[in-house]
Parts: structure tokens; C-alpha cells; sequence
């Protein structure tokens, strides 16, 4: 039996298909679209897969378009897969046909076609980005504005912080992102900035205006001048306004605070027409103070006039600008407040002060030494003292009267130099040198019957006769030197035909002089 003809066993698979170069470059393409399609065409379904799901988790993340864009790390990732995807499908479609189609070109041209994919959608998402990214800025200025708002429903102070937080907003925008939709905003909205921080000044607050404006001077530190235009110099008016009417109304309210406002207008804005009104504000502040000393409350006015030479003159030293006119302004309510003592003298005088208005006499005659008052104003303050421990002396202002018809004797039984006030229709005092040969007496020697002080005709006592008037004198002798006693007193109504005499004397008693 003869065997029939040999017939090879078929193989288990297609024999591989000689290399083709062209083939493995479109499946490379293929794959680089991101879809696995050069996978698909050579029937490995599995890479395929791998290819499509690492683009569907790439959408995932990426979308919807943020601005911070899609992470470094994934888009890393990604890349590394679709180079080796390529790479790998290369040498994949080198020996192994395509299931479609069927010709190679077409493959080649269909896997540059689908290049368009991620290219098309890389640009797609850098333009979504981007957009987003506009939409953030746009956010954070509209931030940044709310900010500004809910700042100007408060007292600078408290608003200051918000002020700066949304300033550096519109700063970041217009330097760090300058070709955006929000950075183009920022002009307008600074013009809304300044006039929001500066409303107190629109309100005619002035004093509240000072410090927001003094702020919005600092702006062009850290602002793009391209940004502010005119703004630049925007509160600079305003400021200078608002220091002088607030300096003025504090001047004329006795507030210290004035002298820092005209100080720092002085300073920042000399040349300004507001610096130029200074001194005649101040001018007429101290005439209305030295017209004062003449009404019903000379005490008050004359405080006032010596407060003023004190702050003009510290104003006058703090800035060279109108320094002339401000010392002579000072010097003046000087002279009308050392001038005023007498007026605020007589006042406390006839409303019983008497301690206080001894004090303002004698500071009158120190002062004024000159002054044409200062005669009376020196019998004024013997009335005075006089009458703090006689009260019934000051019932009559003291006269510059001297002299009179009635001798009075007075003499020291002291072992003190002694000091005699007296008032009445006449004042003065004169002092008494201590008598060496007297004592100061007990208590007990003032019990012995008939005892009198000023007595002793042995005793050589110190003494003096004044020429007084008739009517009442008041008398009161001290201790010349400190001493804590009590001063004697003694109330005379003196008559004609009557010799009378005065005797000062001091007890062992602590605390008293008689």
C-alpha cells in the first residue's frame, strides 16, 4: 500500500509578517493618541485597555478645568505611558500585520490624523485653564472689594488691617498678573479704595479724616504709579484741610490735640494755603482770650492765655514754617496772661477765695512788677491773707489809700521777728524785730490775775505807730519766720480821740501765737 501524498501540519498561528518600519511607526502614532488604537489594530486588547483607562483617569482629574491645572505628578505619569505605549506598539507592529486597514499608509495617515486628539486637547484644556484662572483672579477682586466695603462700615482703626489685606490684593493682581481681566479692574476699583477709606473727609469729619488720608499718602510706596494716575496725589489736599479745620476746631475748644495738627501740616504741607492760615488762627485765638480777661470770668481766660503761650511756643519749636509769627503770637498771650492775673485776682477775691487769690496777687507783682496795678495788687494780697483768718476783712476790696488821722501802736512781746497785716480802709504790714528780753509765756501765766502782755515797763519792746483812718482795721501778726502757730488777730474800730496800742505775744501753747 503506497502512502498518499505528505500535507504539513498547519501552523498554530500566522507566521509573523516580515518587518515593516512603515507599519510600526502608525501603530506608534496610533498610540499616541491615547486611545490604544495601535494596540486594537494589532489585536492585543489588554494594552488597549490600559492605554484608554489611564486617558479616562486623566480626564477625571483634569476636568473640570481648575486653575491650578492638573498635577504635575499625573500629567508625568502620562506621558511616561503614552512614550511607552509608542515605543512598545512600535516594535509590536514591526513583525505583526494589521487587522485594519488593510493598506499601510492609511494606518500611518490615520494615526497622524488622531494625533490631533491630545494635541487638540491639551489646548482645548490650557485655554479652559486659563480661563479658569480668570475666573479665580476675578474672584479674588471681587474679594477684595467686599473687603474694602465691610471695612468702610467702621472706625479707621479697626479697618486698617482689611484696608491693607485688600490693597495687597490689587497689587498682586496688577504686578503679578497684569494681562488679566481682573488686573484691568484694579484702576477702578483703587479710585473706589480711596474714596471709601477717605468717606470721613467727605463727611466734613475732619479730625477722623486725618489718619485715613495720612494712609492713603503710603499707597504709592507699594502701588504701580501706572495704577494710581492721579490718585497719587489725591488726599494729598484733602489731608492738608483736614489737619488745619481739625487743629482749628481743637484750638478752639481747648483741645491739646490741636498743636500736633498744625504741627504736621506745618511740616508736610509748609507752602500749602492752609499752612498760611495758622497764625492768624492762632492770632485770633489768643485776642478772644485776652478780650476774656475782662468778662465775667477773668480766672478761666487767664489759664487760657497761659496754656496758649505754652503750645504755640512748643509749635513755634517743632517746625521752622511761620516760626516768627507763632513766637510773636506766643509772647503775646504771655504778656496778656501775666497781665490777666490781677483781673482773676480781684475775682476770687470778691468771691471769698481768699488763699487762692493771695497766691494770683503775688504772682501778678512777680510778673508785672511795673504794671501799673501792681500797687494795689500788693495791698490786695495783705487783704487777702488778712482774711483768711478774719473773714469779716474781706468784705471790702483793699484801696491803695494810706495814712490816716488815728495813731496805733504796735509792739512785740515776742521772742519772734513778727510780720503785721492789717486792712480795713487802709492796708499794709510791716515786721517787727523780735524782742530780746521777752519769753514766750505758759498757759499758767495767762491765769494770773492782771496779767497782761506788753506790760513790763522794764522791757524795752520792739514797736511802731501807724496813722490809720477811723473805722474798722483788721489786724493779724504772725511769726515772720515758717512756723505752724496760729496767727493772732485782732479787730479795732478805731475812733478820734482815742490812743490805741497793738500787742504781739506768743504762748508755750504748740500751735499758737497771740
Amino acid at each position: 500500500m503506497n502512502p498518499g501524498p505528505y500535507v504539513p501540519p498547519m501552523p498554530s498561528s500566522p507566521p509573523p509578517a516580515p518587518p515593516d518600519p512603515l507599519r510600526a511607526t502608525a501603530v506608534a502614532l496610533l498610540n499616541l493618541s491615547g486611545l490604544g488604537l495601535g494596540y486594537l489594530l494589532l489585536r492585543r486588547r489588554v494594552p488597549a485597555a490600559v492605554c484608554l483607562a489611564a486617558t479616562v483617569v486623566l480626564l477625571l482629574v483634569a476636568l473640570p478645568a481648575a486653575a491650578d491645572g492638573v498635577p504635575a505628578a499625573a500629567l508625568v505619569a502620562y506621558a511616561v505611558l503614552l512614550l511607552s505605549a509608542a515605543v512598545h506598539g512600535w516594535f509590536a507592529g514591526l513583525r505583526t500585520r494589521l487587522v485594519w486597514p488593510g493598506q499601510r499608509p492609511v494606518a500611518l495617515v490615520l494615526g497622524v490624523v488622531l494625533l490631533a486628539v491630545p494635541v487638540g486637547g491639551a489646548l482645548w484644556y490650557d485655554s479652559a485653564r486659563k480661563e479658569a484662572v480668570e475666573r479665580a483672579l476675578l474672584g479674588r477682586l471681587d474679594r477684595a472689594d467686599r473687603q474694602v466695603g465691610a471695612a468702610g462700615r467702621q472706625d479707621f482703626a479697626t479697618a486698617e488691617s482689611g484696608y491693607r489685606d485688600a490693597l495687597a490684593v490689587y497689587r498682586d493682581l496688577a504686578v503679578h498678573h497684569a494681562g488679566s481681566r481682573a488686573a484691568a479692574q484694579v484702576p477702578d476699583r483703587l479710585k473706589t479704595y480711596y474714596s471709601t477709606v477717605a468717606e470721613a473727609y467727605s463727611h466734613r469729619d475732619y479730625c477722623s479724616a486725618v489718619a485715613p488720608l495720612a494712609y492713603l499718602r503710603t499707597v504709592p510706596d507699594s502701588m504701580p504709579k501706572d495704577q494710581l494716575g492721579t490718585l497719587a496725589h489725591w488726599p494729598d489736599d484733602r489731608l492738608a484741610t483736614s489737619l488745619y479745620e481739625c487743629g482749628a476746631d481743637g484750638l478752639a475748644t481747648g483741645d491739646t490735640g490741636w498743636v500736633t495738627r498744625f504741627g504736621d501740616l506745618l511740616s508736610t504741607f509748609p507752602d500749602s494755603g492752609q499752612a498760611a492760615k495758622v497764625v492768624p488762627a492762632v492770632d485770633a485765638a489768643e485776642k478772644k482770650a485776652a478780650k476774656a480777661v475782662s468778662g465775667s470770668d477773668p480766672c478761666t481766660a487767664v489759664e487760657r492765655l497761659h496754656t496758649l503761650n505754652t503750645q504755640i511756643t512748643r509749635l513755634s519749636n517743632g517746625t521752622d514754617a511761620a516760626a516768627d509769627g507763632l513766637t510773636a503770637v506766643a509772647g503775646r498771650a504771655g504778656r496778656s496772661g501775666d497781665a490777666g492775673e490781677y483781673e482773676c485776682g480781684v475775682k476770687q477775691y470778691r468771691d471769698g477765695d481768699f488763699e487762692q487769690a493771695q497766691q494770683t496777687m503775688r504772682q501778678f507783682v512777680t510778673d508785672n512788677p511795673h504794671h501799673r496795678n501792681a500797687g494795689r495788687a500788693r495791698k490786695i494780697a495783705i487783704g487777702a491773707e488778712v482774711a483768711q483768718t478774719l473773714p469779716a476783712a474781706g468784705k471790702k476790696l483793699p484801696t491803695t489809700g494810706s495814712g490816716g488821722g488815728i495813731s496805733v501802736t504796735v509792739k512785740n512781746d515776742s521772742p519772734d521777728d513778727i510780720t503785721v497785716l492789717y486792712t480795713g480802709p487802709v492796708t499794709g504790714s510791716f515786721t517787727l524785730k523780735a524782742c530780746g528780753s521777752c519769753k514766750a509765756y505758759s498757759f499758767a501765766d495767762s491765769l494770773i490775775s492782771g496779767w497782761e502782755p506788753c506790760s513790763d515797763s522794764g522791757k524795752h519792746y520792739p514797736q511802731r505807730t501807724i496813722s490809720l483812718p477811723p473805722g474798722t482795721t483788721y489786724f493779724v501778726h504772725k511769726p515772720k519766720h515758717d512756723s505752724t502757730a496760729t496767727p493772732g488777730s485782732d479787730t479795732a474800730g478805731l475812733r478820734y480821740g482815742y490812743v490805741y496800742t497793738e500787742c504781739a505775744y506768743t504762748t508755750r501753747t504748740p500751735g499758737s501765737a497771740y
